[in-house]
């Protein structure tokens, strides 16, 4: 019969199983989050190169435009008058450089352009260029020079950085757009002659206009960088919360269908012990009354063997005290309430366990609340739980040592009322009523503190291990609370707790 009280564990995989659907969830929750974060990367690379494309066809159609205008002021304001003043050109003649340097100043003063440079076109040599130190080197025209010699207009673009150079400390990005045209004869009506002089190479700096699209690449990531944390810390106190609330309810639906199996168990078990126990209960009465009878018999007839009988009669009585714990256990009776003074029945307990107390040299301590308001008990049923409890602490200690009771009521009994399980909120918390047994006896591990209210539990040679179950029960009944503390070596402390009117 004890296997059938005993309450199943409930297994991690038990638990894990009622998890694995919102698991899934979460899993499916934050790779949705990466997903997302690496969609804003790459669209947030996407809008910056696009940007990017934007500002150099924008900068490539402005360096074409401001280069035919220069070639038309060249062509017009240097080449035909100087033709017409030295017979030829030659840029090797102060005079003619100088003139030309002018013409291009003006030309580009105020515009965006760092240097304006001019190519032979019979060799690869610069014949002019804004900046002095180029003038005169060959073979620096590459392949852009040589497209444009076949009238083939083109850029090239040079630039340098990327998001790292964000950092402080670190050297700003670079950006030169490089355009090369060929250097055309003008007619007088304006249009260009297909005959080619040379080839002119505007330079223009947009470092300034690259580092612009550079910073918006970085703010886009920064931005998105920042709303997914956020999202993923939102997210994360969400998935959190909600692990705890499905392992909570996870776990206390198994324990609660533990409960119902266990509760369907004790049922059949009730009906099977309360079935038995009637039927063994009247045989005992009348062995109790023979042997009683025989008793006094042999009394008389053999003075001096009486206590066989007596023995039968002990015995019998030990069984039927038996027999009306698994009565009460499968039957408990409803209470009868009625206005008792809780310290009566303290005392009359006491009362009887006194000489068991003595014989184990056993001091009974008693610190009642002489100020306890009556409150509705049904004084038999919890006569017989205090009873339980006091019999449990004197058998917990051996020869010696010193069993305390103590009752308190209103505000000190209500001060506890939230550790020992009874809501302080609840009506009646203040006028609650609170009795403690100690013994210093020999404790209890944490593993039977667990299991000593089962029905059936019991580490003594002798017992049922109902009566503290039946002693909960009675409690229970009356709205109660009943809890237990105890350590190895240093004794147990049972707290009841009922409520006041």
């Amino acid at each position: 019969m004890v296997s059938l009280a005993v309450e199943k564990p409930l297994h991690k995989e038990e638990v894990q199983a009622g998890l694995r659907p919102f698991r899934l969830v979460k899993y499916f929750s934050f790779t949705s989050l990466g997903v997302i974060l690496v969609f804003t990367l790459i669209l947030s690379w996407v809008i910056s190169n696009h940007a990017r494309k934007i500002m150099l066809e924008q900068s490539e159609d402005y360096s074409l435009l401001l280069a035919e205008n220069l070639n038309q002021q060249v062509f017009r304001s240097f080449v035909l008058p100087t033709v017409v003043r030295f017979g030829k050109i030659a840029l090797s003649h102060p005079d003619q450089f100088e003139l030309l340097d002018r013409i291009v100043k003006n030309a580009t003063q105020g515009l965006k352009t760092e240097s304006v440079t001019i190519y032979d076109s019979s060799i690869n040599i610069i014949s002019y260029s804004t900046r002095p130190e180029l003038v005169g080197k060959k073979d620096m025209g590459g392949v852009e020079y040589q497209k444009a010699l076949k009238n083939n207009s083109n850029s090239q673009i040079v630039f340098s950085g990327s998001l790292w150079n964000l950092i402080p400390g670190a050297p700003s990005v670079q950006c030169q757009l490089k355009t090369y045209i060929p250097f055309r004869q003008v007619s007088n009506s304006g249009a260009s002659s297909p005959q080619i002089m040379g080839v002119i190479e505007i330079t223009q700096d947009l470092s300034k206009e690259y580092g612009a699209i550079v910073e918006l690449h970085g703010r886009i990531i920064l931005v998105s960088s920042i709303i997914m944390a956020v999202l993923f810390l939102v997210l994360r106190t969400i998935v959190s919360r909600g692990d705890r609330i499905m392992e909570i309810r996870a776990t206390e639906r198994l324990r609660l269908e533990e409960k119902l199996n266990q509760s369907e168990r004790l049922a059949h078990l009730g009906t099977m012990v309360a079935t038995v126990s009637h039927e063994i209960k009247s045989p005992l009465g009348i062995v109790r009354s023979t042997a009683e009878l025989l008793e006094k018999r042999i009394k008389k007839v053999a003075p001096g063997n009486e206590q066989l009988a007596r023995i039968i009669v002990d015995e019998t009585t030990r069984l039927n005290n038996i027999v009306m714990e698994f009565l009460d256990f499968a039957r408990p009776q409803e209470p009868k309430l009625a206005r008792v003074d809780v310290n009566n029945v303290v005392r009359r307990a006491l009362q009887f366990i006194e000489p068991s107390a003595r014989e184990k040299n056993v001091e009974v301590r008693a610190e009642l609340d002489s100020h306890l308001a009556p409150i509705d008990l049904d004084q038999d049923m919890f006569y017989r739980a205090l009873l339980n409890i006091l019999v449990n602490g004197l058998q917990a200690m051996n020869d010696q040592g010193i069993l305390q009771v103590t009752s308190t009521s209103g505000e000190t009994a209500g001060s506890s009322t939230a550790r020992d399980g009874l809501d302080p909120r609840e009506p009646g918390a203040a006028g609650a009523v609170k009795i403690m047994v100690r013994d210093n006896g020999k404790g209890m591990s944490a593993d039977k503190v667990e299991q000593i209210f089962k029905p059936f539990f019991t580490d003594k040679n002798r017992g049922t291990g109902l009566g503290l179950a039946i002693s909960r029960n009675i409690i229970e009944h009356h709205h109660g609370t009943i809890a237990v503390e105890s350590k190895e070596g240093e004794g147990t402390t049972f707290t009841i707790i009922l409520p006041g009117v």
